[in-house]
């Protein structure tokens, strides 16, 4: 560590995603968070990101038009405009493999096949979709997030809907994958003043719901999860310590290689500095 080099910043920010990656493994939050290291694309995740890409912009069509078909239809262009954003997805598939480029394509088909198997998007008008979402809690902290979609009824009720591409969790994990929405519904209430009713996430790797309705006390409850969570990160980053926690989930980890459970070692941590998005915004040139 050098002493003499300016700080990193850290800004108080916490979204539903880097929220998980402490609460799995700190060492994993720090590898994303502070050393921001890269990791190769994951053919599962990039598929999340491409069915998510067409069921955004299948929006975009007249309600007659938003079929399966059309949706298929939207897949390789989606495609090529996820490569040219991302150069890095060029890792994903060789030259030589385009059987298997092919047969990642249809599984892509299979999953929209499913999504129009649960709901029929003809009959929806969403407000908003993969909206950026942010609030300042008192305490400094700022919450933000992306949202897959919201619903507003002509009466004003709310339903925040996320798509996964996976399939749903065992009954024993359900709690903990609804805590990703329950972030986003306190959001919401605290920048709309409006207390989402339903909260719905779409797993169209079997076709399942899982659905919750959250009253105030459950969300007043998750702010102090996350104020006891973040106070638990500012916490590592003052005593710079970031324990791994070997679970199941390591099988996969794109980080085995420096993780001290598997042998390895963690780069050099830098000086760290906490600070406001706030103060970030008011120092900007």
């Amino acid at each position: 560590m050098d002493d003499t080099a300016d700080p990193q910043i850290i800004r108080r920010s916490l979204s539903p995603s880097r929220a998980g990656d402490f609460q799995n493994c700190p060492l994993l939050y720090r590898f994303r968070t502070i050393d921001r290291l890269p990791e190769s694309p994951d053919p599962a995740m990039v598929r999340g990101t491409l069915v998510h890409a067409v069921l955004e912009d299948l929006f975009d069509e007249a309600s007659a038009g938003r079929t399966l078909d059309r949706a298929v239809d939207l897949l390789p262009g989606e495609w090529e405009t996820l490569r040219a954003e991302e150069p890095r997805l060029a890792e994903l598939f060789s030259a030589g493999q385009a059987v298997e480029e092919t047969a990642w394509l249809a599984s892509c088909v299979d999953l929209l096949g499913t999504y129009f198997g649960m709901e029929d998007p003809r009959y929806l008008e969403p407000a908003a979709r993969e909206e950026r979402v942010s609030y300042e809690l008192e305490s400094g902290l700022t919450l933000s997030g992306i949202i897959d979609r919201v619903d507003v009824a002509p009466d004003g009720r709310i339903r925040v809907v996320d798509y996964k591409t996976g399939r749903s969790p065992s009954p024993r994990f359900e709690d903990k994958a609804m805590f990703q929405m329950r972030f986003y519904a306190l959001v919401i209430w605290r920048t709309r003043g409006v207390l989402p009713t339903l909260l719905q996430l779409m797993y169209l790797g079997d076709g399942s719901f899982l659905t919750y309705e959250p009253d105030e006390d459950e969300l007043l409850a998750t702010e102090r999860k996350i104020g006891a969570l973040w106070s638990a990160i500012e916490r590592a980053i003052e005593l710079r310590d970031f324990p791994p926690r070997k679970s199941g989930l390591c099988a996969w980890c794109a980080h085995q290689k420096l993780c001290p459970e598997f042998g390895g070692t963690p780069p050099a941590l830098p000086l760290l500095e906490i600070v406001d998005i706030g103060s970030l915004r008011a120092t900007a040139p």
